[in-house]
């Protein structure tokens, strides 16, 4: 049977030259066609409900697979086919990639993102063998099929061209489909290119394909608008701001006036974590302790607000007070050049010294120029950790978290007092952590789902490093003279994982509230003269540095910031999420739907009050607004015109080599004597540093990782005036 098939699609193929060419042609459109439109089901979460919104996506990858495959109809010969092939290919890769990206950051790949592969291109090796399935690579069959007809001549040559006339027609047809598929979509979803929208609904209703083209020209018209960019656009955003700002908190201005600020980035660590436990365990107990802590405010209506620059995004709203970009990362698209007012660089000026810990690769999210840009004055990156590669140590996006937090120690106390310190761990990122990898032994969720059931396994290990870094603060009387905050820059477990998330909420299924719920992430901080407790604000991670400075006693009001202090009694607690959705104490929208915050009930269009009406059109426009002014600031590079705000930060004043920081840091244990290391006389500390992260190294290793702390510690002592500054 299937050999009679074979033989006659071979028959029809090569009976015809004028056949030939157009069947090939159509076939190679309707596997592009077939393929994306089963992708958009299996791979894709893009709501589909309706038989139009169906019918929609059946259509929307025939206009551009017709027009490219198109291209094909202009030439002759085995040529055309090589040509039909070739676009067929293209479409497929496109596809193909995105399957992998979406898989994990539930959101589809950009020009902004592609552009900054080289930020982001080191160590995804290991993330995508860990991504891919098998079954990813059935979009590449068909294309495998007609290889192998072309290459065994099972198809006729063609040796005269489809009329010039007939091929421009077909491309007509494409362009004409296009129009026709954007207006059906149009109908079921009103201003599609003019609203904000998620890029689900951009691929929902006009395909994989043409998202690229709006992508295209979003990116386009950004790059013109920083370009005609004016100092007078700065106006408008000043008014909004000042419009928009709210009081401090008497209670709590500058109360921690002078310290040390601590900045602990849990990476992928979602509030749910919070007091979880597996088997009756905890799974994060020593962060719990820290959460629940009398001196520690945490806030249990903190949201992730990220987009797809993910970590990034977090690290531009913590450090500067502006959301990430619709579409792609603002710290490696404009990080290199823009002025910013941010958190580091305006301690800087009052005297803090300022570093970023993170045992990954320095190019990542283009942070070697971003934080120069921003006013850091050191960037602890993997270029300082050398031995955590000689022996194994480091693990997906860099070291295994007990290992960097024990070395960074070094680091932390050569900073001159007081300093403002980000440390990044990193081995909560996918892929997670496992007890193999780890060499302890945590309970894991049965969810079947294996990125889900390993996420708990890997929180586990990041929540005893927690403790063991802190247990250190404590230990050399930082804890004590400094700020500690602690927080979850997003979430670690996608929307795409819906089933282990209803499992994991004790849920059937969960619904648009759920999710949105599921964007919660700790925000924490501690000090040991602050007055704690459970904080039920709602807010974000565009409000950090406003409540930074509260407590820090600093004046903002010059600052070109869109977050509002948590703090302040009268916050309007409105938090926005990158794709315009948004919650409140009392309402969240989600896509189209609106829920009770409260109980989660959803409310139907036809079941909102007038006065529910008036207050969702408010909130919407106020987020509209606030996004809007965020982007047209970093977009149009508008803090280069800011005089009041201006920090004077320039990126040529430092250097993150290994060689100039160290030496710099020698230099300053003289000049600048405060740090923790001169006040002990220049005697490490780190051998207060207390981690059975030793217990995973092989035998051999462990002697000689003993044996060099033996030996500094015993220097130190013979010499406590003298400290090695070079590398480990």
């Amino acid at each position: 049977m299937i050999k009679k098939i074979w033989k006659n699609a071979v028959d029809f193929l090569s009976k015809k030259e004028s056949n030939s060419i157009l069947i090939f042609f159509l076939i190679n459109v309707f596997f592009v066609t077939v393929k994306t439109f089963i992708e958009y089901f299996i791979n894709f979460n893009l709501e589909i409900s309706t038989k139009l919104q169906t019918f929609i996506a059946l259509v929307n990858p025939i206009p551009t697979a017709i027009i490219l495959i198109g291209i094909a109809l202009f030439f002759k010969g085995y040529k055309s086919y090589w040509i039909a092939v070739f676009f067929n290919f293209t479409q497929s890769l496109w596809l193909f990639a995105n399957i992998l990206y979406y898989r994990e950051f539930s959101n589809f790949l950009s020009f902004s993102i592609m552009g900054s592969s080289s930020s982001v291109g080191d160590n995804l090796g290991k993330s995508i063998i860990g991504i891919i399935h098998p079954s990813d690579f059935l979009v590449f069959l068909d294309i495998l099929v007609l290889i192998f007809l072309l290459i065994f001549k099972q198809i006729n040559k063609v040796n005269r061209k489809i009329p010039m006339k007939k091929a421009g027609l077909t491309i007509v047809l494409g362009f004409t489909l296009m129009v026709v598929n954007y207006g059906i979509a149009s109908f079921d979803r009103s201003g599609l290119l003019t609203r904000t929208f998620d890029t689900n609904y951009l691929v929902k209703y006009l395909g994989l394909n043409e998202y690229l083209l709006v992508d295209a020209n979003n990116t386009y018209q950004q790059s013109k608008t920083r370009k005609e960019a004016k100092s007078s656009e700065l106006v408008p955003v000043k008014k909004w701001i000042n419009d928009n700002r709210v009081p401090d908190n008497v209670e709590y201005f500058g109360s921690q006036k002078g310290k040390n600020v601590f900045v602990f980035h849990l990476e992928s660590f979602q509030q749910f974590l919070i007091d979880f436990k597996v088997n009756g365990k905890e799974v994060t107990p020593n962060i719990n302790k820290f959460f629940h802590d009398q001196n520690t405010i945490s806030f249990d209506n903190f949201y992730n607000q990220v987009g797809q620059g993910k970590t990034s995004d977090a690290e531009t709203m913590l450090d500067n007070s502006l959301f990430g970009l619709p579409s792609g990362s603002a710290m490696s698209k404009y990080g290199t050049k823009n002025t910013f007012e941010s958190v580091p660089g305006k301690l800087k000026n009052m005297g803090y010294t300022t570093a970023v810990l993170h045992g990954g690769a320095p190019s990542f999210w283009n942070r070697l120029n971003a934080y120069k840009r921003w006013g850091y004055d050191y960037f602890f990156s993997s270029d300082f950790f050398p031995n955590s590669k000689k022996q194994n140590l480091n693990l997906g996006y860099g070291m295994l978290d007990k290992v960097f937090l024990r070395d960074s120690t070094k680091y932390i106390e050569q900073l001159p007092q007081p300093f403002y310190a980000k440390v990044i761990a990193v081995s909560q990122h996918y892929p997670y952590l496992t007890n193999s990898e780890m060499k302890y032994q945590f309970p894991k969720t049965t969810t079947n789902d294996s990125t889900v059931d390993s996420y708990v396994q890997a929180a586990h290990y990041v929540d005893e490093a927690f403790q063991e870094f802190i247990n250190w603060l404590k230990e050399t009387g930082l804890y004590d003279s400094s700020i500690i905050y602690a927080y979850g820059d997003h979430y670690g477990i996608s929307e795409n994982h819906t089933s282990a998330i209803a499992q994991l909420m004790n849920k059937d299924s969960v619904s648009g509230y759920d999710l949105n719920q599921w964007q919660k992430v700790p925000f924490m901080i501690h000090s040991n003269n602050l007055k704690g407790g459970i904080n039920h604000t709602f807010g974000g991670e565009i409000d950090v540095a406003p409540t930074l400075y509260d407590l820090l006693g600093i004046n903002d009001e010059n600052l070109t910031m869109v977050g509002h202090d948590l703090l302040s009694p009268q916050n309007n607690q409105i938090v926005a999420f990158r794709n315009a959705d948004w919650v409140t104490p009392t309402l969240m929208k989600k896509a189209d739907q609106y829920f009770d915050t409260n109980t989660g009930e959803l409310i139907s269009q036809d079941m909102l009050t007038d006065e529910q009406k008036k207050f969702i059109k408010k909130t919407t426009a106020y987020v509209k607004s606030q996004l809007s002014i965020s982007d047209s600031v970093i977009v149009g590079d508008l803090l280069r015109f800011d005089n009041l705000g201006n920090l004077n930060i320039k990126s040529t004043e430092f250097n993150y080599t290994v060689k100039a920081t160290e030496e710099n840091l020698k230099q300053l244990q003289i000049q600048k004597p405060s740090s923790l290391l001169t006040q002990n006389n220049g005697k490490s500390s780190k051998n207060k540093y207390q981690t059975d992260e030793i217990n995973i190294l092989p035998k051999n290793e462990q002697k000689q990782e003993i044996d060099e702390l033996k030996k500094q510690s015993e220097k130190d002592q013979q010499d406590p005036a003298v400290y090695t500054y070079g590398s480990e």
